[in-house]
């Protein structure tokens, strides 16, 4: 018997019992239908984060005072971060002129009331330096940001985030020029930040002043949380990160009271992280494909258990065991295959909505997609064996006298 004539013959098989043909391929269906589903969300996820990390800056390193140390489902954390750097370690940074780096700033942030009129919110208040926007690809959308003028005369001028504008003024076009107080202290609004987000946090929700004008006349203190360092190249990060921390190991002492974070580093973190729960997804909804293939070798045994006078008949007009071996083998296969492109349709489509409904990021990619047909098709060859091996067994004197 030839491919093309057992697969006919596998379809009108199919075909004569069409409910419980779909019904064992239901399984595959929704194996591989799960299977595309959450690894498109796991996929989708993490290229969010990652792009909404890279989209704070590129090829950026962290200076943080305390040790930072990674724990599970925590991220990055530092221990005993207060108090440890200082505005003058971010200047003594800039005049060291490090080759390869191209642009320092730093920066300290402190929870406060806005007000204006009778409208207040209560915002993070963050105090840096004028190439904010430039390091951080956080850019101005009205307006604009303090200059370098602003940053050594201590100015009280703010550029608030898009949705300090609408809580504040309604909407951003409203804010510039405005007078708000934040403390004691009446500041003048220059700019209104683009609308931003990462990692599910709202930037829009902070505000910026010189970071002179924060230590001078709103927290008093010297001390500055983090500085971030741009490089001009990719292959230089290593380089850097390790001259950075003989620079702030000389300025501090102790090479633990400060961490280097490499936002690359961070990055691989995350991406496996989250290619883990991928992972872990894919397997657990993968079982669903398990129970598929036990359905299908359930349909089978019942098929040669009511087709057994037909194979009597075959092997009594010259039919192989090897025929009798691939024509069930190619049913199962037909049911395996039917099941996950059906599965593969109800896979994207699954996906889309589930990106619709939940604002979810989701990516179908194609590795996913020939990742599932191809195990819907093993699981199909593989739980067909044994159905099509004892078909192919059955003595056909014994087989023709079966009722």
């Amino acid at each position: 018997m030839n491919v093309y004539e057992s697969v006919r013959t596998s379809f009108f098989s199919l075909i004569s019992n069409k409910l419980r043909s779909f019904l064992t391929m239901l399984g595959i269906i929704i194996g591989v239908a799960a299977v595309i589903s959450m690894t498109s969300l796991g996929t989708g996820v993490r290229a969010s984060i990652v792009g909404q990390i890279g989209s704070l800056g590129s090829n950026l390193l962290n200076i943080v005072g305390g040790k930072a140390q990674q724990r599970p489902g925590m991220g990055i954390i530092t221990r005993g971060a207060s108090n440890i750097l200082k505005i003058e370690h971010f200047e003594d940074l800039q005049k060291a002129s490090i080759p390869g780096i191209q642009a320092i700033t730093a920066d300290s942030s402190v929870r406060q009331t806005i007000i204006y009129g009778k409208k207040n919110t209560s915002t993070s208040i963050v105090g840096t330096t004028a190439n904010y926007p430039t390091v951080r690809n956080y850019n101005v959308q009205l307006g604009r940001f303090f200059n370098e003028y602003d940053y050594q005369k201590a100015k009280t001028v703010v550029a608030i985030g898009d949705t300090v504008a609408r809580d504040l003024f309604e909407s951003p076009e409203n804010a510039l020029g405005k007078k708000i107080r934040i403390g004691k202290v009446s500041f003048e609004v220059v700019g209104v930040m683009e609308k931003k987000s990462m990692g599910g946090q709202d930037l829009g929700n902070q505000v910026f002043v010189p970071l002179t004008t924060h230590q001078k006349r709103l927290t008093g203190s010297r001390y500055i949380q983090s500085v971030s360092v741009q490089v001009a190249s990719a292959d230089d990060m290593d380089s850097i990160s390790q001259l950075l921390e003989r620079f702030f190991t000389r300025k501090l002492g102790d090479p633990d009271k400060f961490s280097v974070l490499n936002q690359q580093d961070i990055i691989n973190t995350i991406s496996q992280v989250t290619g883990t729960m991928t992972l872990f997804l894919g397997a657990i909804t993968g079982i669903s494909l398990l129970v598929g293939g036990i359905g299908i070798m359930n349909i089978m045994l019942v098929s040669v258990t009511e087709r057994t006078r037909e194979i009597g008949l075959r092997k009594a007009i010259g039919a192989r065991p090897g025929d009798i071996l691939f024509q069930f083998m190619v049913e199962s296969s037909v049911l395996s295959c039917l099941g996950g492109a059906l599965g593969i349709v109800f896979g994207v489509v699954g996906a889309r909505l589930i990106g619709k409904f939940t604002q979810w990021v989701t990516s179908v990619s194609p590795g996913s997609v020939v990742i599932a047909f191809g195990i819907s098709l093993a699981v199909g060859l593989f739980f067909g064996i044994y159905p099509a091996r004892r078909a192919s067994k059955l003595d056909p004197i014994m087989a023709l006298r079966y009722e």
